[in-house]
């Protein structure tokens, strides 16, 4: 055989080609093809792993008292429960908007982290800020001018943890109970809380960043503080939780974990 193929490539050297020649591209030629579908197959698995690791959390955060209970089952279950007691532990669930249970087509599920406003529970928000696609950061606006201080540097927590600002995670800044006659306007509280956070951030600038842990400073030097100034994305809206008016937080959700 091996003689046989040597004649065969002698005799057909007068054409300019040579069968060993022809089986050696015909090989060269199946390993590249192999070698590109494994290319293609590797890059679609690492895109669909990018895909399905995008974060479908979203923290509920804010003071005792604020609202958020009620906002976590409005959105789940369309209902407040006729109003809840202040939560001593976080609710956590994973579901799909109840404002959606009707839509057709696929809809990605929501995990919701309903983070408890006790000072002393605080710490938990360590622990879920790193998974999430976004917070929802809930202010009284009924009682807002008794609680703007505490509301103020909470928020300010939040907005100078280093996961939020290295991941850009967005805040809604939710202005809950505005069906209230004497609740104050988002566009109030917002002034109001940037005033807050502006004095926070001058008295924290003062204190030697060795004493400060995991916190990045806010805004421009020599500047008022205002929220367009954060790395992250920070929005005010309003609504109404015990009734039913929580589209703010429902388009905030979906803007960031898309259905």
């Amino acid at each position: 055989t091996q003689r046989c193929k040597m004649s065969c490539c002698i005799h057909y050297a007068c054409l300019g080609f040579c069968f060993c020649d022809i089986e050696f591209h015909w090989y060269y030629c199946i390993c590249v093809v192999i070698n590109m579908q494994l290319l293609c197959m590797f890059g679609c698995l690492t895109a669909s792993c990018l895909k399905s690791s995008k974060p479908n959390t979203i923290v509920l955060s804010g003071l005792s008292g604020s609202g958020k209970t009620v906002l976590f089952y409005q959105l789940r279950d369309g209902s407040s429960h006729q109003g809840t007691v202040t939560s001593m532990t976080h609710n956590n669930a994973t579901f799909v908007l109840h404002s959606e249970l009707e839509r057709k087509g696929k809809i990605k599920p929501v995990h919701v982290i309903d983070v408890p406003g006790h000072a002393r529970l605080k710490s938990k928000l360590d622990e879920v800020l790193p998974q999430a696609a976004g917070v929802v950061f809930v202010v009284d606006a009924l009682d807002f001018l008794s609680s703007m201080q505490a509301s103020a540097e909470y928020l300010y927590d939040i907005l100078t943890k280093a996961t939020v600002v290295k991941k850009r995670i967005p805040v809604l800044i939710f202005c809950n109970k505005t069906d209230k006659v004497t609740a104050h306007s988002k566009e109030f509280i917002k002034k109001q809380l940037e005033k807050e956070v502006n004095k926070l951030r001058e008295s924290r600038n003062a204190i030697s960043s060795a004493d400060i842990s995991d916190e990045v400073q806010l805004g421009l030097p020599g500047e008022a503080f205002n929220f367009s100034q954060c790395q992250n994305k920070v929005i005010v809206d309003e609504g109404a939780g015990l009734t039913g008016d929580v589209s703010a937080v429902e388009q905030f959700i979906r803007e960031y974990v898309k259905p």
